[in-house]
């Protein structure tokens, strides 16, 4: 049995494709990301409330996207499908991205002024990213709008490959548009410019979901990074699907009372505890008119540039 299975009685279909016996329940140890699936995909939001039409976004260090499916979904550049590895019954679709929340704090500290600025966000107590995000946030009119200070920079952030969905080790970050500007300005459009890329990097990977039949309605963000509403705004903007951010601080702590609730017999199964456990979620709507443009523009050009980088590394 595979150490990531969830825990629960297992439906006649699942227990056939694991050569169980029906009605057999298994209990056994998830992974920290897994654990924080459990803990996400059952929040209150409006509509259906089907696990398969969300996906689990845990946004922290690195990123990983995990997507279920009633029958084996094969995904090129995704690892799985793997049968109850996360939801009784489910098949786990698992997506990621190598660098996330590092490539943010990377890439802001590769600008020339990025000390001068840090010293200042020291004296207000907060790491370099926090003191650029923080003013990121307060460009336009609301957080959507904040996507126009960005200009005409753009941001592949593969500082270490891409993982999913093109499965390349080699790839690497690509920044265009940069200019002469200095000082705090010029910074926050390089960091709003790298979070739009790790939305455009995740809108490919829903591409390639979608074009498997694997069709998601929502993301469910959590993880340090997810824990920003310009963040999620923007996740929501470049992906152009709502993102939903659970009240609940540790999704992943959630994830793990759920599965001690199933132990103790609190809950009879995965689908009673995510319901009775989950609890409410702050939704972000997608930008319409014309910033979804503007982001549809800087998607294309986000891809022709790592296309251009694959070719000259493949010439």
């Amino acid at each position: 049995m595979a150490p990531g299975t969830a825990l629960g009685p297992l439906t006649p279909q699942a227990a056939a494709d694991l050569g169980l016996p029906e009605g057999v329940t298994v209990a056994a140890a998830l992974i920290d990301a897994h654990a924080g699936g459990l803990g996400t995909l059952g929040v209150t939001l409006p509509g259906r409330a089907d696990p398969t039409a969300r996906l689990a976004y845990i946004f922290g260090t690195s990123a990983c996207s995990m997507a279920s499916a009633r029958q084996a979904v094969p995904v090129p550049g995704v690892w799985g499908p793997y049968c109850n590895a996360m939801l009784p019954g489910l098949w786990l679709n698992e997506g990621s991205q190598s660098a996330a929340g590092a490539a943010l704090d990377h890439l802001v500290h590769l600008h020339r002024d990025a000390p001068a600025i840090a010293a200042e966000a020291a004296v207000r107590g907060l790491p370099l990213i926090a003191h650029v995000a923080e003013h990121a946030a307060g460009q336009g009119g609301g957080l959507s709008d904040c996507i126009r200070a960005a200009e005409g920079v753009i941001v592949v952030p593969e500082f270490l490959g891409n993982r999913s969905p093109f499965a390349d080790p080699e790839a690497r970050a690509v920044i265009a548009g940069l200019g002469l500007d200095r000082g705090l300005p010029s910074l926050v459009a390089l960091h709003l410019a790298g979070l739009s890329g790790i939305g455009y990097g995740l809108r490919q990977l829903l591409e390639r979901f979608a074009a498997q039949g694997m069709a998601i309605e929502t993301l469910v963000a959590s993880g340090g990074a997810a824990q920003s509403a310009l963040a999620c705004q923007m996740l929501a903007d470049s992906t152009g699907l709502p993102v939903a951010l659970p009240e609940a601080p540790e999704p992943v702590l959630l994830g793990a009372a759920m599965l001690g609730a199933i132990a103790s017999g609190a809950h009879a199964d995965a689908g009673s505890a995510m319901a009775a456990m989950s609890g409410p979620a702050r939704l972000f709507q997608p930008a319409s008119g014309a910033l979804a443009a503007l982001h549809h523009r800087r998607f294309a050009a986000f891809t022709a540039l790592q296309e251009v980088a694959r070719g000259m590394r493949q010439a």
